[in-house]
């Protein structure tokens, strides 16, 4: 792995996109990549899966709803497909820790376990433009046995999740928001997704920086066969998040873990967390059927937390440490910046087997001068039947 992926590892105790692992020799890690799922047509209209994987929704590189940056985990997903709609249903049993890096899972016991479930309603306005909307909620229920289980409530495929959320107490953390995407002229694509965490109308008003004002939103674009060269595709995308979205406060113990939306210490959103500005910049190329260029540049602005304090920036964090009530921006804590340049060739070799080389250059610069970081990263890969190894944070 690159210096910087290597470096998450240690801090995190977790291995991008994996779950558990081991260490290998100096510097290597041992895990398993395990997913599948069975899929079954219930009627002309619902299609059920149920297995051990994860997901992404959306139409541009990034989600800030649900990505798949994480590691997979236990899963129901109903698909339901009328006219124009498309309605998702998705039941989901995830990791609240690892290693007891949280605090969570003493040793000798098993990693403890919590609960999201999301909603997803898209509807398609126009042959070329569809417009969705999303609930999504995480949340856990661990008695005094450390017994954790899944709240039937949230089995409802229709109620607004908020309603059954205030109903039990108001004590889970739930997210609603829409995304859409607009076709123009064959070669264009528009896109975008809002995500509201908790806000008050009168403190968005009062423009005083209140903590409690979270939202992300994500707004990018797409240009298909760019001045009519063939198989030539750029992707230009913005994503924000502001301090503290996606994070929760503990009702009891240490209930944010079960809370916040983070799957076996990884976000499960966008892999920066919260607390960001970021630009994406990819030029694709085919030239010949077995050869893929690609040029991907990101480019972000982040608030980082020290150990002792929360910014915002870290999702696992309980919002009860919070360093103040106003006076919050996005890119507050210790400010950094990052660079990745990412240049792939990929060779098809035959059926769903590829030969990639990679180049990665990646700068961070922090106002922390320790966190300062620069990579020089060259990487061959065969792979057959898998997805790229993506290294993009």
């Amino acid at each position: 792995m690159p210096y910087y992926v290597r470096d998450f590892i240690k801090n995190r105790g977790a291995v991008p996109h994996e779950g558990f692992f081991k260490k290998f020799k100096e510097n290597g890690v041992d895990f398993f990549t395990a997913r599948g799922y069975i899929s079954f047509q219930i009627s002309k209209h619902i299609n059920a899966q149920f297995g051990h994987d994860r997901f992404f929704i959306g139409n541009g590189y990034r989600s800030m709803i649900l990505s798949d940056f994480s590691a997979p985990y236990l899963f129901l997903k109903f698909n339901t497909r009328v006219g124009r709609f498309k309605y998702t249903n998705l039941f989901t049993q995830m990791k609240a820790d690892a290693r007891g890096k949280l605090g969570g899972s003493p040793s000798g016991k098993d990693y403890p376990v919590k609960y999201v479930v999301l909603h997803h309603l898209s509807i398609n306005v126009a042959k070329n433009f569809n417009f969705g909307l999303f609930e999504s909620i995480a949340y856990g229920r661990e008695d005094s046995t450390g017994s954790n289980h899944f709240d039937i409530n949230y089995l409802n495929p229709i109620i607004f999740y908020r309603a059954i959320e205030q109903q039990n107490g108001s004590q889970d953390n739930v997210m609603i928001g829409g995304d859409f995407r607009w076709n123009i002229a064959g070669k264009f694509s528009l896109y975008g997704q809002f995500v509201l965490d908790e806000f008050k109308l009168n403190e968005i008003k009062a423009g005083d920086g209140w903590w409690a004002n979270k939202y992300a939103f994500q707004l990018g674009g797409k240009y298909i066969n760019v001045f009519n060269v063939s198989n030539l595709d750029l992707l230009l995308e913005y994503n924000y998040a502001r301090p503290y979205i996606y994070s929760h406060t503990s009702v009891y113990g240490n209930s944010h873990i079960y809370t916040n939306f983070g799957n076996y210490l990884q976000e499960i959103s966008h892999p920066l967390g919260a607390n960001f500005n970021e630009v994406i910049a990819e030029v694709r190329y085919q030239p010949f059927s077995k050869f893929t260029f690609t040029l991907r540049g990101i480019f972000a602005d982040k608030g980082e937390d020290d150990t002792d304090t929360n910014w915002g920036g870290n999702i696992f964090k309980d919002n009860q440490t919070k360093e103040q009530v106003y006076g919050n921006v996005t890119g507050q804590g210790v400010s950094t910046s990052l660079a990745l340049i990412d240049f792939t060739t990929t060779f098809h070799l035959k059926h769903n087997a590829f030969f990639d080389a990679k180049f990665i250059y990646r700068k961070k610069d922090s106002d922390d001068d320790a966190r300062d970081q620069q990579t020089n990263f060259i990487n061959f890969a065969f792979r057959w039947n898998i997805n790229q190894r993506l290294h993009d944070f």
